[in-house]
């Protein structure tokens, strides 16, 4: 290093003392511009440029061509942490390899989402891998261990995990509050988190567009009480897009921008992507805080220096000594068949009578909705290569043996005027669409406006109507392209496949009740009804008065052309499922388990015209369906690239299926929840507490082999169990198996798991071939959440360690007794009770106590037109000593406290007298009747209160 040559460039120095080096030479304006997503360029120093966030869920993402992977949910159910480390390696050095190409390719990715799959309504199911904790942690720790890479100082990527924190809903996503209690927090949804974290393998994490017990997760204290907690490691915050300015604009939680930013920065957010590549208002926004006093330079220095370390650890500063600077890997062969093997061991095969695998010769009828279709979702890349079901069965049996139908039924649309709706044909669509050899570029026609509207003639053109259910429909000319609206209004044949943020190529046909057989054509991107014009078809009208009414026409139904197909096959496979980015996506919520009642009539049509009928749900969420005249079922999520191919390998036997299933599959609606409901333990959500009877149990998944599981043997010592099983293949297949290690706590003293994933290892073996497999589980594994006492704690008593194929096939079991630490009764006289410490609650929701941190209890709904509502709190052992004379409580709002004994005795009753806000607290005590002893505490709530403390003195 020459004597002109800055410390921050020494390649010699350790990160830390290089950052800060950096850092001081940095002036205040040039730090603050560091905060937006898009950082700029400092030339003085020679500092390039920074973008933070490349999407990189299961591929590069909206940056073009790459190798698309199956979607998460789908790599969950594979339950193989080395196959998803290998997946991360390739997207990673994709990332790399794009980034030498195009430099607006990040290397900063927003991946994995660890949001765990609780409800399957959930829009974006897709970007989850499980609903259990420990099998979402063991695959997010894998894939991100893939994308940072193993090099001991530079990362090839820098992932950050989605979403911090409690977030299952997509329906008024940024202003709806979950209620997390302690339990709920600690043992389900940062565990999600915190495994992963503590590995090392990740960069940092976003917070999500939710509320947290009433508090904004980008002003969450849980970004300081836990997340920072976990690793010495300097850990980037990213804020979701727009979320920022969300804190005032429809959260309302502050009052300026200035303070919404100011406390987004000192709760922990280091990077700030807001307004898109527009920096200017952020750092507006930061410049006021700091003006105001409401933010001072440590608390700029503290996000800078965040954001600063990790662009050393990417070797941005060191391009001589990065060794993934020159990474050229791209679509390789070993990417390609990667992607294969990841849809392979996605497959999860949930119900067969012996219909496969099919032999050779089968004469195949393969139909429905998905049976020609690769479907990409919103974080997916561009396909390079793709696969549909069809075309995998063709490979695999040769186009002789198949037959094809896809089921959609064939309209026209007559207008008023005795005309009918026609699309231009391909001839005349413009040179600009077409690529270099004269075909239809998709690239080029989605949302173009230079491109032919469609009109209307004597004779009309067929389209295909395919009905997603809920009255959601997409239109097909004969050659493919869905009719589309552009900006200009005009509707086109104009995109390849449904999507975009708004997606604009749904409609809805609404009955005219005053025409027969009369329909209204709604757009449902913007909400207008398509009317004719004498230079074309448009969405313009705004009232349903204004709009054309059309005469549908059904030329063929779906279900004739599935019926012919299937009568003359030996075996039918339908394919159904939905399309990634209508009814279930991010923004949108599913509103029911069913499959679509259009696919469900193909399905009824195939079993009836023959009872050798497959069924292949290719889907990014659970179906409730009937499994009961279906030869055989199997699931698979969008598989990407190879999703065809590897379906019909599946099929054919060349492939024994081993996915499992990441979450639970319920029978019907009525076995969930609600949406907003995120106490898994007080509603009984997840196969942890759910105490139904499943469709499909989490874990399950069968295969073309058969397994024996023998001599379960479990030692403990050195502060761990160490449980030993040998597996065999029986059979004559050589197949994987997913060997499922659960444990139960056998007479809890508080509400625990049925039974809890411990670890899982997915093994591959030959026929005859056994494997013994060790698994080591540290005691603090059985621990949970004492919320009596704010700790983990180990209970002691007796414990079950079972093995088996799923949560609901266990093969093997053994009890054993592990000493712990008893709990004391909760010492109220002498600590007191924090209200959200409760055990169990009745019509309760956790708020916050401060808009900087702590909790609150309020009865559901409070506040809002609802009502003042009520509430009931119970705290389990409380131990009242020698006996109570006062009892206070501190609360906010207006309305009454009872307090109680489970027998009924009153405590006390106390009333809280109106304050000026929900943060206004006041302490209000009375005389309390005397008790002695331990006993369980029963509080009553009502009014607009808010119960922030309880306490007793003798």
């Amino acid at each position: 290093m020459t004597a002109q040559t800055p410390p921050f460039r020494d390649s010699q120095l350790p990160f830390a003392k290089r950052v800060d080096d950096l850092l001081s030479r940095l002036t205040v304006a040039e730090r603050i511009a560091l905060l937006h997503q898009f950082a700029p360029a400092v030339e003085r120093l020679g500092v390039a440029a920074f973008r933070t966030g490349q999407e990189a869920l299961h591929g590069v993402a909206w940056m073009g061509p790459a190798t698309v992977f199956p979607q998460a949910v789908g790599l969950g159910a594979t339950w193989n942490t080395d196959l998803v480390r290998r997946v991360g390696e390739a997207v990673s050095t994709e990332t790399r390899a794009m980034r030498a190409r195009d430099d607006r390719v990040g290397l900063n990715v927003w991946a994995p989402t660890v949001n765990l799959l609780r409800h399957p309504l959930w829009g974006r199911n897709e970007e989850g891998y499980s609903e259990d904790p420990k099998l979402t942690s063991a695959i997010a720790t894998a894939y991100t261990r893939g994308l940072r890479g193993d090099h001991p100082a530079y990362w090839r990527t820098a992932p950050v995990l989605k979403h911090w924190l409690a977030h299952n809903n997509e329906t008024k996503r940024d202003i709806t509050s979950s209620s997390v209690r302690p339990r709920v927090l600690h043992e389900y949804d940062l565990r999600a988190f915190r495994e992963t974290v503590e590995a090392g393998t990740v960069a940092g994490v976003m917070p999500a567009y939710n509320l947290v017990n009433g508090r904004p997760n980008h002003v969450s204290p849980y970004l300081r009480e836990h997340l920072r907690t976990w690793t010495d490691q300097e850990l980037l915050v990213c804020s979701d897009a727009g979320a920022p300015s969300n804190l005032v604009d429809s959260e309302h939680y502050f009052d300026t921008h200035e303070e919404a930013t100011a406390a987004a920065l000192r709760a922990g957010v280091d990077s700030f992507t807001d307004h898109g590549t527009d920096s200017s208002k952020i750092v507006e926004r930061l410049q006021g805080a700091l003006d105001q006093g409401l933010l001072t330079e440590a608390d700029i220095d503290a996000a800078v220096r965040r954001q600063l370390s990790v662009r050393f650890r990417l070797g941005e500063f060191d391009p001589h000594l990065d060794p993934h600077a020159d990474t050229k890997h791209f679509d390789t062969p070993a990417h390609r068949a990667l992607a294969q093997e990841a849809a392979e061991q996605a497959v999860v095969l949930l119900k067969n009578d012996d219909l496969l695998p099919l032999a050779e010769g089968t004469r195949i009828a393969v139909v429905g909705l998905l049976a020609d279709e690769c479907k990409l979702d919103w974080y997916s890349g561009t396909l390079i290569h793709r696969s549909t079901p069809l075309e995998g069965l063709y490979e695999r049996f040769g186009a002789e043996h198949v037959d094809f139908a896809e089921g959609v039924d064939r309209v026209r649309l007559k207008t008023s005027a005795g005309t009918y709706l026609s699309v231009p044909l391909a001839d005349d669509v413009t040179d600009e669409a077409r690529g270099a050899e004269g075909a239809l570029d998709p690239a080029l026609l989605a949302g173009r406006t230079d491109l032919p509207p469609l009109t209307t003639d004597v004779t009309g053109t067929d389209l295909a109507l395919i009905d997603w259910g809920e009255g959601i429909l997409t239109l097909r000319a004969p050659d493919g392209r869905y009719l589309s609206v552009a900006d200009d209004g005009y509707v086109r044949a104009s995109a390849e496949q449904p999507g975009g943020w708004v997606v604009q190529e749904t409609f809805r046909l609404e009955p005219r009740d005053s025409h027969a057989n009369g329909h209204l054509l709604k757009h449902v991107g913007t909400g207008r009804y398509v009317s004719v014009a004498a230079d074309g078809v448009k969405v313009a009208a705004d009232d349903a008065q204004d709009a054309e009414i059309f005469e549908l026409i059904v030329t063929e139904r779906g279900e004739d052309a599935v019926t012919r197909a299937a009568a003359t096959a030996d075996v039918v496979v339908v394919v159904a499922g939905n399309d990634p980015h209508i009814n279930g996506r991010e923004t949108e919520d599913r509103t029911t388990l069913r499959l679509p009642e259009h696919q469900e009539r193909l399905l009824r049509a195939a079993r009836a015209a023959n009872p050798n009928t497959t069924l292949a749900l290719v889907s990014a969420y659970p179906y409730a369906v009937d499994p009961e005249d279906i030869g055989a079922l199997l699931w698979t999520a969008h598989g990407g690239q190879a999703a065809g191919t590897a379906l019909a390998r599946v099929l054919a036997g060349d492939v024994s299926p081993a996915g499992r299933l990441p979450q639970t599959w319920y029978a019907s609606d009525a076995d969930l929840p609600d949406l907003l409901d995120y106490d898994v333990i007080g509603s009984r959500q997840t196969y942890l507490y759910f105490e139904g009877t499943p469709l499909f149990p989490f874990g399950h998944g069968l295969s073309y082999a058969s397994f024996t599981y023998d001599g379960l043997q479990v030692d403990q010592g050195n502060g761990e169990l160490k449980v030993s099983v040998t597996v065999t293949n029986t059979s004559g297949v050589a197949a994987d198996e997913v060997v499922q290690l659960y444990t139960r706590a056998v007479h809890p003293s508080v509400p625990r798991p049925r039974r809890e994933l411990a670890a899982h290892r997915r093994v591959h073996l030959a026929p005859g071939a056994s494997a013994e497999l060790s698994f080591e589980l540290p005691l603090h594994t059985f621990e949970f959440w004492d919320v009596a006492h704010g700790r983990w704690r180990l209970e002691p008593g007796a414990y079950e360690v079972l093995v088996g194929a799923s949560s609901e096939d266990i093969r093997l079991r053994c009890t054993i007794d592990l000493d712990g630490t008893p709990a004391p009764p909760r010492p109220v006289l002498e600590l007191g009770l924090n209200a959200a410490d409760f055990d169990e609650q009745r019509d309760a929701e956790i708020v916050d106590r401060t808009k900087e941190s702590g909790d609150a209890v309020t009865p559901a709904g409070a506040g809002e037109d609802v009502g003042d509502g009520e509430a009931e709190l119970v705290f389990l052992a409380c131990d009242f000593a020698d006996g109570t004379t006062m009892a206070s409580i501190e609360a906010a709002g207006e309305g009454s406290a009872e307090l109680a004994l489970a027998d009924g005795t009153v405590l006390a009753r106390l009333d809280i007298p109106a304050t000026t806000g929900p943060y206004d607290y006041t302490t209000v005590a009375g005389p309390a009747a005397h008790v002695t002893g331990v006993h369980d505490l029963h509080i009553k709530l009502r009014g607009r209160v808010r119960l922030a403390r309880v306490g007793f003195s003798g």
